[in-house]
């Protein structure tokens, strides 16, 4: 009996050695095929042309192809659920904004993922500023000028956003109800939309990102009085924050980051975001970022957790109070 209880210990000890050799061996061998990059957004999209740069710059580095798949939809829930469902097996990575991490959360009664269960975050990859744009049309030369008009003309001023409840909506939501002022919302599906919407006349206003404004205030179509970040933005040093210019507590950070199905192989995380890190800091990149308007973080996985945290706390009350909501 005791031989045969040692015989079976003997057996369960191998048994262990032979899965932490197999384990080690698929570290060593990591990867061994095409790694698929998902995009919760459509072809052309921020998130879109950091994944493409990703996948051309790490692919010749971890010696496989790098693909980029677009699953957009739902205000990124469609390509988000996908990254949350794809096999752990360190073959499928994604990247997201702060929308299906934080804000859909609230917007939406029911998702078909749960961000802090089914991903790990990995990195914050990069950033730019939301820029509050006006038609050169409205005498506003500054914040307090805008915010003159708003007052004393409630009502008669609108605004457009890239959709309900996406981070220009929920910008000047806030920009509103913390001035006190009433401007009329106007939804659009994309930046550009909002743009021309501005241009012509239909609207007046917006916060959005950098990349799709900075082009039309350099031609004089469009004016920038204030970024919606925390501090002066490296790459539009001129232009005072909201907060300088005595609108507080609204940061708008367009920023994508990239994660992973929870579960994946920590290996595997770690050499994926190690070459996404690398890429960061290459000059020849920093540069091409430079000129989309956007400044490279590669943030730990911790500090994009406290992002994502604090991006949560900070638009629940404003959704909540403004009564933004999707049914599912």
């Amino acid at each position: 009996m005791k031989l045969l209880k040692l015989l079976g210990a003997a057996a369960i000890c191998l048994s262990s050695l032979g899965t932490v050799s197999a384990q080690a061996a698929d570290a060593d061998t990591w990867p061994s095929r095409t790694i698929r990059i998902l995009v919760p957004f459509g072809p052309g999209s921020t998130p879109d042309t950091m994944a493409r740069m990703t996948a051309d710059y790490i692919g010749p580095k971890l010696g496989v192809p790098v693909v980029v798949e677009n699953k957009a939809g739902a205000g990124g829930n469609i390509g988000t659920a996908a990254m949350a469902k794809a096999a752990p097996d360190g073959y499928t990575f994604g990247i997201t904004i702060s929308g299906p991490l934080a804000a859909n959360t609230v917007l939406f009664p029911k998702l078909p993922y749960q961000p802090a269960k089914d991903l790990d975050f990995l990195t914050i990859a990069a950033t730019q500023p939301s820029v509050l744009v006006v038609a050169p049309s409205l005498d506003a030369q500054g914040v307090d000028d805008l915010l003159k008009a708003l007052r004393a003309r409630p009502g008669d001023y609108n605004y457009g956003s890239m959709g309900v409840g996406s981070i220009s909506h929920l910008a000047m939501a806030a920009l509103a109800a913390t001035s006190g002022t009433d401007i009329v919302h106007v939804p659009y599906s994309t930046s550009a939309q909002v743009v021309t919407s501005i241009l012509s006349g239909e609207t007046q206003m917006g916060i959005l990102p950098a990349a799709a404004v900075m082009e039309q205030v350099a031609s004089g179509k469009l004016r920038a009085l204030a970024v919606a970040t925390a501090k002066r933005s490296a790459i539009l040093p001129k232009l005072p924050t909201l907060a300088e210019s005595g609108v507080q507590g609204i940061e708008a950070d367009a920023w994508m980051g990239f994660v992973a199905p929870h579960g994946t192989p920590k290996a595997a995380e770690d050499r994926f975001t190690q070459e996404v890190v690398q890429m960061l800091k290459d000059p020849a990149v920093v540069k091409q970022l430079a000129k989309l308007h956007e400044e490279p973080v590669a943030s730990t996985p911790a500090e994009m957790q406290a992002v994502v945290q604090g991006d949560l706390e900070r638009w629940t009350p404003v959704i909540k109070a403004n009564n933004i909501r999707f049914d599912n």
